[in-house]
């Protein structure tokens, strides 16, 4: 068994912000749930969170995750006082602990399993997770025997010139034997400038204790400022992206496109410059996104067109184009081969198949069914004030350009609604609706221009 503990107790005061700065987002997910995340594959018995600044916003965040459990730590006396904290949660525990920051979001599940693996055909008491930097100046240097022995961890200011030379660094991550843990946490001293407890000094008492270096050094990099969750929102980007061109999606510019970890895409589907990706969203194959588009928490179907424009929480089936330059969002559905088109929006609306709304409609509360056309200008006035109500269009009905659908309103099948009408009764099946002033011609009108008035 193995237990994890994350240390999410701090504010992040470089993150000029309010929120925790293991709740601020990177690609779909906060920073704390991608630390959670990386223990996927170690499969922990017991996950603990080490709360502090924020706490209720940060246990809220997790609320969703089955099985975290939450410890408080008041004061923020250092990542060994932090460790502390979970010691009677651990009361009797006799397996290995994996301790990691909240705010190291890039760390890959193998490569925790490889630490813990290391860790236990060893033997060690304790095994770290080090990296090789190309410029490791600022950093602590790990100093190792030939087989990767810990002999010693040196403050950089510390270190003689040939310990500099060294490009080993202390990740901040480490596996303990936790019987051996608990014994040396209550001797840790507050002997140091910033009068803390650092988690560093008990691998001090502890032996053997080994270092694992990292593949890729991107891996430990942590958050403490913009520029650094910039930083690796990057990285993290470089990653998404390389997997789903190798794949076999097509991404036309990728610099300019971005996708969220969560979003899932199928072979064949081609996404266009300036495209960006969010959420829980599904692309299926042969699809064309973009350019210029935000998809967020919807599905586009296969062989399906969205261009210039804006989905969200919305579903698009197969065969159907949308844009450009048009607006779905709150659960709006759009059947199979159907056309949206030019500065459209559907809020809360269900098309059936084949249905097209071309251009300049807003549609909202509304439900049409296969083969309806909507022409341009129509407009269901959804909202009285108070509440919102539905239009039900049935199938093959047909609205002219310029028509308002004021709901509560039923239209039956087989309807045709003349331009410029207000419909504001239901309408039955198989019939011409006519909603509109006689045009009147008034011959010899025009302005005649005024006198002027003295002063």
């Amino acid at each position: 068994m193995v237990a994890v503990a994350v240390l999410a107790a701090g504010r992040g005061t470089r993150m000029k912000s309010s929120l925790p700065k293991v709740l601020h987002a990177l690609g779909g997910r906060s920073l704390v749930e991608w630390a959670i995340d990386s223990t996927a594959e170690i499969a922990p018995s017991r996950q603990i969170v080490i709360v502090g600044y924020g706490s209720e916003l940060v246990r809220q965040a997790l609320g969703h995750l089955a099985g975290v459990e939450f410890v408080e730590q008041t004061q923020q006396l250092g990542t060994g006082h932090a460790v502390q904290q979970v010691m009677p949660l651990l009361a009797g525990f006799e397996d290995n602990l994996l301790v990691l920051n909240g705010d190291v979001p890039l760390l890959r599940p193998q490569t925790l399993k490889l630490l813990l693996e290391t860790h236990r055909q060893n033997g060690n008491a304790a095994t770290i997770l080090t990296a090789q930097l190309p410029d490791p100046k600022g950093y602590g240097r790990v100093i190792c025997d030939g087989n990767n022995i810990l002999k010693q961890i040196i403050e950089d200011r510390d270190c003689t010139p040939a310990q500099k030379q060294n490009r080993r660094i202390n990740a901040g991550v480490y596996c303990f034997r936790y019987p051996d843990l608990a014994r040396v946490l209550p001797q840790l001293q507050t002997n140091n400038d910033q009068q803390e407890y650092y988690l560093t000094d008990a691998v001090n008492f502890l032996s053997p204790v080994m270092a694992v270096d990292v593949d890729d050094y991107e891996e430990i990099l942590g958050i403490n400022d913009r520029k650094q969750l910039a930083t690796a929102y990057a990285i993290l980007q470089g990653r998404i992206k390389d997997h789903w061109m190798a794949a076999g999606v097509t991404l036309v510019d990728p610099e300019s496109t971005t996708i969220d970890h969560t979003v899932q895409i199928q072979p064949d589907v081609v996404i266009e410059p300036q495209t960006h990706l969010r959420g829980q969203t599904v692309i299926e194959s042969g699809s064309r996104i973009g350019p210029g588009s935000l998809i967020e928490n919807s599905q586009v179907g296969p062989e399906a067109t969205v261009l210039y424009s804006v989905i969200r929480d919305s579903r698009i089936l197969a065969g159907s184009t949308v844009g450009p330059y048009a607006h779905l969002r709150g659960h709006a559905e759009v059947g199979s081969n159907c056309r949206i088109g030019n500065f459209v929006e559907l809020k809360n609306t269900s098309l059936g198949d084949r249905t097209n709304v071309a251009h300049l409609s807003y549609l909202g509360d509304t439900t049409a069914g296969t083969q309806v056309n909507i022409g341009g200008g129509t407009i269901t006035a959804n909202y009285d004030g108070v509440k919102k109500h539905r239009t039900h269009i049935g199938d093959r009905s047909k609205t002219g350009v310029n028509n308002a659908l004021v709901a509560p309103l039923t239209i039956a099948e087989d309807v045709t609604i003349a331009a410029g009408s207000t419909i504001n009764e239901d309408v039955p099946a198989d019939s011409l609706a006519i909603a509109r002033a006689r045009q009147v011609i008034k011959p010899g009108w025009r302005l005649r221009a005024s006198t002027p008035t003295p002063d």
